[in-house]
């Protein structure tokens, strides 16, 4: 399991990433950029997005180079409705969605790459198309769309109780 100095940064940096989303999603039902776990899921995932694009086993720009490139736009178009449009609108649902499809996105490589990679010397799966990889993020998906639905009820909860004020 080589990893270059780069790999080992962008994995360390991917890893705080994730386990801050998951702080986030656990306490508050949604990726909060005014909470720290949220800062730091924020600017971990938007590092880590870009250092990706500096790693590749084969030349040129391929399907994980988009992946990470798409990322980037999903967190600066979140970002950029968090800092221009604040109160509780509908900018709020983009805001959400668009932060919670960047974590369920930033999960795909990481699946594969831990499924391909550990246990060092057996790993879970034996590359990108093994059904494991694929039932997982199968899995991910669905809690995602759960997920989705969910922030989207909330939203429209806080919505409809800052229109009555």
């Amino acid at each position: 399991m080589a990893l270059s100095n780069l790999g080992i940064f962008h994995t360390v940096i991917g890893i705080i990433a994730i386990v801050s989303a998951i702080i986030c999603l656990v306490k508050n039902g949604k990726i909060n950029l005014d909470t720290l776990a949220g800062k730091i899921y924020f600017y971990f995932t938007l590092v880590s997005s870009l250092t990706a694009l500096g790693l590749s086993s084969v030349k040129g720009v391929n399907p994980g180079h988009i992946l990470a490139l798409l990322i980037v736009i999903l967190l600066s178009v979140a970002y950029f409705l968090y800092k221009r449009k604040k109160g509780n609108n509908g900018f709020r649902f983009i805001e959400n969605f668009f932060l919670s499809f960047s974590f369920f996105l930033s999960l795909i490589p990481t699946i594969n790459e831990t499924f391909s990679r550990v246990p060092v010397g057996n790993p879970i799966a034996s590359g990108p198309k093994d059904p494991i990889i694929g039932i997982t993020i199968l899995i991910i998906f669905v809690l995602f769309i759960i997920g989705s639905v969910m922030q989207f009820k909330k939203q429209k909860r806080i919505n409809n109780n800052y229109i009555m004020r």
